[in-house]
């Protein structure tokens, strides 16, 4: 599958493979007695079908709810049989009512006063005795549900009420409307509780039993109340002004109650009203209330109080029995409702509980297999999807040197039904998305050489075009030409960061390298060299730090990744300004622009990219700015977040102190070449430090204040140069003497003078990279060497002499076999599969 050994992970390998290595083998006997054995349909069959048709019976018959239904229909029927206590003090409470109006009437007209509490009190006791009955009736529903509990504590405190208001009678110290009002609340609060049982939704016929016998007590009580209104007239010998009014009220409700009654009521019970509504003294009673009904402009006749009291109470006598007959329907019908709910409830349980102990036994017997696989099997395929192959896709993903060698144990279910055969199929799932992921990073390593490949040989033409522009611009004297070879001189370098963008998407280091530490200013001038925009660049409070040398090239491809997007995403005529300061002992970079900004979610995302280098993918690619900075501050270990900052965006790279040399160690450069300086003050440079900022001071013809960048107010006058010249960063980062501006083998120009180099002075202290784990320092490689090896050089320039064309093309061919042959013994051959390849001609071997 790969090759190179893996020596870390072979015990645990072997150890799998000693425990698993069982196979399936798929010609032996299958018995019938085996459970392990049984096809997943036999299973399956007998572990669901027969639970299932126990739990589709308890499904069906809802026994569950069955037990709901059937307290609630016994609740509803012990509620629908207190009704009798309840219309019985009902009717008590009408009786007292209605002859304390008439006795209310006879002593607003002077009546005797002492007689009263005699002729009430039989009234009264009749009506306490009513209400201790209800009490004991409802003593049984205290656990009932709590509308019933609530309406019955309401009925009883508009009771006490009555009791309360009954010594007012006598001395009539209140008004009517005021004494009776408690007896209508209270009579109210127990019909309203004559209509609290409730069987739900699901009985229609016991809902309508309810109503029916209510409909007809409200008729009842209507009927009531005008007899009262009727009977105060007589004893008080005339109608009063608002009691013509509530009569034709109360009548129209009557008939309204009336109507209700014979919509629910059922055939037998309107008959029996009809029968009750036409009897003698019903008859009798409607006669004499006719007579109290206006005609026209007379006026409605006053009755005998005594006659119209007796026939009244006839009536209602009759209503009252037809009352207790609908009720008794009622009853019975709830009863008759509730018992088959019962008998239906333990029939329907008795048989559940039995199918489901014989269903538990068998799910019990055949589950037991099917779960022991199914465990087996989930564990083996969490574990392969939570730690094996998430480990083997890490170890190829970071794979520098041969493709390890990785091992699929086998599967740990060996049962011959469906879940063995999945448990096989998951183990050669494993096994495929294993192979391709050692496919994957053989075609990643062999994508990677040929981005190195690809990108070396254009930073050679890169580095021979910048060569050649050299050239071109010192034998140049025409400043329109000599400012066109400018930018071609800076988009050329412009590509060479391209090309360094392109070997860190394939995982390599930069080429360029420094031997010796730089100041922090000078790095940040040569990330803003490498960009298109670089006048739009104001560099300001650059402490005085220095940078390690091995960080240097890096460290400004990542900068000048940041100011690229700071520029490019901003508008045209502000501002990017990087600022420097030491932080903690390392030192921080800010670069603010003033452009477009980002959303919330989308900052989040990249502030996450930035923090963890993704993989080299498509969207990679796609924003290869963002992922060759996550990457370059991976290598180097700086910190990199994105924020917002005044309409726009601010970048902060925080430097740690291991990427910062002593400033005693370094040298401080010489003068940079007026290129350079023109330039740096183009675009505004506020400080440098060292010799630098001296060398920008005292250049040629370059005054050492800041000339106009985008961005800056216009009005302000300062001095302008007449072009900008773009620099590079080797220009800035470079030594002027350690550049050689003079002809070589290169070039057609003679040199124009001999060079006398100075003598060799060895560094003070030793340059190097820093310090390993364990403290000791790192040296760079040839760091040294230009010193002590400067001395060798001839103190005179040889006189120089045109080479053959021919002989330069061949020098340059051995140097680049050269080179890819090192490349050659530095890289472990990768093995190609006999089938499946192709030629150079693109044809299939």
């Amino acid at each position: 599958m790969a090759v190179g050994p893996e020596p870390a992970n072979g015990a645990v390998s072997n150890h799998r493979r000693r425990r698993f290595d069982v196979r399936v083998v798929p010609h032996r006997r299958r018995s019938p007695f085996r459970l392990r054995d049984w096809r997943m349909s036999t299973k399956l069959a007998t572990v669901l079908v027969v639970p299932s048709m126990a739990f589709l019976l308890l499904a069906g018959v809802q026994t569950s709810a069955l037990v709901g239904r059937t307290t609630v229909l016994n609740d509803f029927s012990r509620q629908v049989g207190i009704g009798r206590q309840i219309t019985a003090a009902v009717h008590q409470l009408q009786q007292e009512r209605d002859r304390s109006a008439g006795e209310l009437g006879e002593l607003r007209r002077g009546g005797d006063r002492e007689t009263t509490p005699t002729d009430l009190k039989p009234l009264q006791t009749a009506t306490d005795r009513a209400l201790a009955d209800l009490r004991r009736a409802a003593e049984p529903l205290a656990d009932a549900d709590a509308s019933w509990r609530v309406a019955f504590s309401e009925a009883l405190e508009a009771y006490d009420q009555v009791v309360d208001i009954r010594p007012a009678i006598p001395p009539a110290v209140l008004s009517s409307e005021t004494i009776l009002s408690n007896y209508h609340r209270a009579i109210g609060a127990l019909l309203d509780l004559l209509a609290e049982p409730t069987p739900g939704q699901d009985q229609p016929a016991l809902n309508d039993a309810v109503l029916r016998y209510v409909q007809l007590a409200r008729v009842k009580e209507l009927s009531s109340r005008v007899r009262a209104q009727l009977y105060a007239a007589a004893r008080a010998g005339g109608y009063g002004t608002e009691d013509r009014v509530l009569l034709t009220d109360l009548r129209a409700q009557q008939l309204t109650a009336l109507g209700a009654f014979r919509v629910a009521a059922t055939s037998d019970q309107i008959r029996r009203y009809d029968e009750t509504s036409v009897a003698p003294m019903f008859v009798v009673a409607t006669r004499l209330e006719e007579r109290s009904l206006p005609a026209g402009d007379k006026a409605p006749e006053v009755l005998p109080s005594e006659q119209w009291w007796g026939a009244s109470q006839q009536r209602q006598e009759l209503l009252r029995q037809l009352e207790a007959g609908v009720l008794d329907d009622a009853v019975r019908q709830a009863d008759d409702a509730s018992d088959g709910q019962l008998r239906a409830t333990l029939l329907v349980v008795g048989g559940v509980v039995a199918v489901l102990l014989v269903a538990l036994l068998i799910s019990l017997l055949v589950g037991r297999s099917v779960a022991r696989s199914m465990r087996l099997l989930r564990s083996q395929a969490l574990r392969i999807a939570q730690v094996e192959l998430p480990e083997a896709l890490d170890r190829l993903k970071t794979v520098r040197g041969g493709v390890p060698d990785i091992d699929v144990a086998p599967a740990v279910v060996r049962s011959l039904d469906e879940i063995g055969e999945l448990a096989e199929a998951f183990v050669a799932v494993h096994r495929s998305a294993v192979t391709v992921a050692v496919e994957q990073a053989l075609m990643r390593r062999n994508v990677n050489a040929m981005f190195v490949n690809l990108a070396r040989r254009s930073q050679v033409l890169v580095e021979r075009q910048l060569e050649l522009l050299d050239d071109l611009e010192r034998e140049e004297s025409d400043p329109d030409q000599l400012e066109n070879l400018f930018k071609l001189d800076h988009l050329a370098a412009r590509m060479r960061r391209n090309d360094e963008s392109l070997l860190v998407l394939a995982g390599t280091d930069s080429t360029r390298r420094w031997n010796r530490p730089v100041g922090l200013g000078a790095v940040l001038l040569a990330a803003a060299a490498e960009i298109e925009q670089y006048q739009r660049v104001r560099i300001e409070s650059v402490a005085d730090v220095h940078v390690v040398g091995h960080a240097v090239g890096e460290l400004v491809h990542l900068l000048a990744e940041l100011l690229e997007n700071a520029t490019a995403f901003s508008r045209p005529d502000t501002s990017v300004v990087v600022t420097a300061r030491v932080d903690s002992g390392g030192a921080l970079i800010e670069i603010a622009d003033r452009g477009l900004g980002m959303s919330p979610t989308a900052l989040s995302e990249a502030n996450a990219v930035l923090a963890s280098p993704p993989a080299a993918d498509v969207a990679a690619v796609e924003r290869m700015g963002h992922f060759v900075v996550s990457h370059l501050a991976s290598r180097l270990g700086v910190r990199v977040r994105l924020d917002d900052h005044q309409g726009g965006l601010v970048a902060r790279l925080a430097l740690p102190a291991v990427l910062l040399a002593p400033a005693g160690s370094v040298e401080l450069d010489p003068p940079a070449p007026a290129r350079m300086l023109a330039t740096s003050a183009a675009r505004g440079v506020a400080r440098q430090p060292g010799a630098l900022r001296e060398a920008v001071a005292s250049g040629p013809g370059i005054e050492a204040r800041d000339l106009p960048v985008a961005g800056r107010p216009p009005g302000v006058a300062v001095p302008r140069q007449g072009r900008p010249v773009p620099v590079r960063a080797e220009d800035v980062l470079t030594p002027a003497g350690a550049r050689d501006n003079s002809g070589g083998w290169w070039s057609r120009q003679d040199p124009s003078a001999p060079v006398v180099p100075a003598a060799p002075v060895p560094p003070a202290i030793p340059v190097t990279a820093g310090t390993n784990e364990r403290g000791l320092p790192m040296r760079v490689p040839m760091a040294q060497l230009s010193a002590v090896t400067r001395s060798a050089q001839p103190t005179s320039a040889p006189t120089r002499t045109d080479p053959d064309p021919e002989a330069v093309g061949g020098m340059l061919s051995r140097l680049y076999s050269g080179v890819r042959r090192a490349e050659a013994e530095d890289t472990t051959e990768i093995p190609v599969p006999p089938s499946g390849g192709h030629d150079e001609g693109g044809r299939r071997q």
